[in-house]
């Protein structure tokens, strides 16, 4: 039977948690010592990736009146919510995880370079919500081909082919990376 990686895709809306994240980093990648969650003894895969864009945008007011917003989006990892089986798991797995974790700033950035072209107006809350919504469809057709595409890291050729596209876009977004 061929080993089947799972990916997790999880996004939230500007919620305050305690729970142990990473924050995406161009210079830090992910290690086996990063998935920290106990291993599905029901699943067929050999690692799940839990990462996920949090999102959230307050705004200021004059009257009833919106005057200014301002947004914070964040691509994160959860380690407490992956695992891996350490026996079946080596380094061409983990650079399938990884880009897992870089598709999730890919569309981070996308969704930063939409608000940026916002105007602010009473119906901003709305707008931000449909970009928010529209990018997390996004994503989580993107994570799918992926995994689809490459077969969930089994096709090599694929793989190379994903990892140098995702490579290229995040260059080309680069002025929207989190600060």
């Amino acid at each position: 039977m061929k080993n089947i990686l799972i990916c997790l895709f999880v996004l939230f809306i500007g919620s305050e948690s305690n729970e142990e994240t990473i924050i995406w980093d161009a210079t830090k990648k992910l290690t086996w010592s990063d998935f920290k969650a106990s291993p599905d003894k029901e699943s067929d895969a050999v690692a799940l990736t839990a990462s996920g864009i949090t999102f959230g945008y307050s705004v200021q007011t004059s009257g009833k009146r919106i005057t200014e917003f301002s947004t914070l989006v964040e691509s994160h990892f959860y380690p407490n919510k992956s695992w891996y089986v350490k026996a079946s798991s080596d380094v061409h797995i983990l650079a399938h995880e990884q880009l897992h974790f870089d598709i999730t700033e890919l569309y981070a950035r996308k969704f930063r370079a939409q608000i940026a072209k916002l105007q602010v107006n009473q119906n901003i809350k709305k707008q931000l919500n449909k970009l928010h919504g529209d990018i997390n469809a996004e994503l989580n057709e993107a994570q799918k081909k992926y995994d689809l595409e490459t077969t969930h890291s089994i096709n090599a050729v694929e793989q190379r082919k994903w990892s140098n596209y995702i490579e290229k876009e995040l260059n080309r977004l680069e002025e929207f990376k989190a600060l």
